[in-house]
């Protein structure tokens, strides 16, 4: 028992001294690494104040601030009292500030800790600025695939993408040649909602990489298709005259507050979407460079996530050319269950023709010729008739190279759809019955004879 005993204190002895020794070597030992930042950022403008902070412990007593290839300290600084960091204001930086900083503590027992690791400063605005652009285009649906091209003046280079409010740091490509142009390509595939937002790119020379080219303009990533698309409609119509005034009016599902307007440019991609926080969008007097193709987008708050697309709303705008004449055959007064055929003639060359009704939501019916010879003219077809289809016609002509032109209205027709003719047969039927009667009493009269002819005989 004695010896099992004595085992186990010296065991706990040796335990004891290990312990001390290791918590002495501790206390020995370089006091921890500190941490260095730069306020507002570590990418500064030419010119402007910078703030590096070095965090090291509440027992330094003097903080070192240094820079790469600088074999001595650039900056040295008291810590204040109670505090365990301190700064190194720089008023105002220029190309030879740019670089990486560390930053070191000393204290009284253990002397000098580890250095920091590397804070890169960069400083813009040394060389001019370079140009962003997306491809196809920065508004992009989620899911799709854009490329954002960074084309600089700087050869030999790198290119760096930051977005705006972005925690990730700056994206690095070297600048090859493209087309003739030193460019770098920056794929985002597949885009989705946290790619949505404000880019701006940067060149910098491969011999100074901390010294940046003053910032391209501002490129705005726009994420389309993560909401239910809102429908988009004309007030009063879709089909106005040159001069009149028009509305559009973007209805989207409640809560949205943001909604964006656009026209189609035939191939060329959308190029932006301004949000604004009324579904009106008034257009005013109307002319030639109102017509199109629109839709619009419905959003929330001041992001750059938007719903899909509203369905295409044609605007067409009249007044451009001649009226057309508009006829009705067999007429004007048609009887409920036939058909009626709206004819659409124009003195001039036109190879479509637009057919309207007063009050109708629809959108006009539309015909385009096949030979273009003379004469110009369409027939619309309308049937079987029923009352839904009474009411004022106009038509219109247009040339298929300026399809939402459309010239004068012809002059109103009104087409009347009537009951069905149901003839009165009273009075045939009365003849028939009375002829029926008379051919029933001569073969009566005709029966008797014979019947009683035999008995004289």
């Amino acid at each position: 028992m004695g010896g099992r005993a004595s085992t186990s204190v010296l065991t706990v002895l040796l335990c004891l001294g290990l312990c001390w020794s290791l918590w002495n070597q501790v206390q020995a030992g370089t006091p921890p690494k500190p941490s260095i930042w730069a306020e507002p950022g570590p990418v500064v403008t030419k010119g402007s104040p910078v703030t590096i902070w070095c965090q090291g412990s509440l027992r330094a007593e003097v903080y070192h601030l240094y820079k790469e290839r600088v074999s001595i300290p650039v900056e040295t600084e008291t810590p204040q009292d109670s505090s365990n960091k301190t700064s190194f204001s720089i008023e105002s930086v220029s190309s030879h500030t740019a670089g990486l900083f560390h930053c070191a503590y000393r204290t009284s027992r253990k002397g000098w800790s580890e250095r920091s690791d590397p804070l890169p400063l960069v400083v813009t605005g040394a060389y001019s600025a370079p140009s962003l652009s997306a491809h196809p285009g920065p508004v992009v649906a989620s899911g799709g695939n854009v490329s954002l091209w960074c084309s600089s003046e700087v050869t030999s280079g790198t290119s760096h993408l930051l977005k705006e409010g972005g925690a990730n740091s700056p994206q690095q490509m070297e600048l090859r040649i493209h087309n003739g142009r030193w460019q770098a390509v920056f794929p985002v595939v597949p885009v989705n909602t946290s790619h949505g937002g404000t880019y701006r790119c940067y060149g910098s020379p491969s011999s100074y990489p901390y010294v940046w080219s003053q910032p391209s303009d501002p490129l705005h990533l726009e994420v389309t298709g993560v909401y239910r698309e809102p429908s988009l409609s004309a007030q009063p119509g879709s089909l106005v005259l040159s001069g009149d005034n028009l509305t559009l009016q973007c209805l989207s599902e409640a809560g949205v507050d943001r909604f964006a307007l656009t026209r189609d440019e035939g191939l060329t991609p959308l190029q932006h979407l301004h949000g604004q926080h009324s579904p009106d969008f008034p257009l005013g007097h109307v002319d030639h460079t109102h017509r199109g193709q629109y839709r619009c987008y419905g959003g929330y708050n001041l992001s750059h996530v938007w719903s899909a697309p509203s369905a295409p709303l044609d605007i067409l705008i009249a007044g451009m050319y001649k009226k057309p004449s508009l006829s009705a055959q067999p007429g004007p007064s048609v009887s409920r269950g036939e058909n009626v055929t709206l004819q659409c003639r124009s003195e001039i060359w036109s190879d479509t023709f637009h057919l309207s009704k007063e009050g109708s939501p629809a959108p006009p019916q539309l015909l385009r010729l096949q030979d273009t010879a003379a004469p110009f003219q369409a027939n619309f077809t309308i049937g079987p008739l029923t009352s839904d289809h009474e009411g004022t016609y106009r038509c219109y002509s247009s040339h298929s190279t300026s399809p939402y032109l459309l010239s004068l209205p012809s002059d109103p027709l009104e087409l009347r759809v009537s009951a069905s003719h149901s003839k009165d047969y009273t009075v045939e039927n009365l003849i028939r019955m009375g002829v029926a009667c008379m051919i029933l009493l001569i073969l009566g009269i005709l029966l008797f004879e014979a019947w009683h002819n035999p008995r004289r005989s």
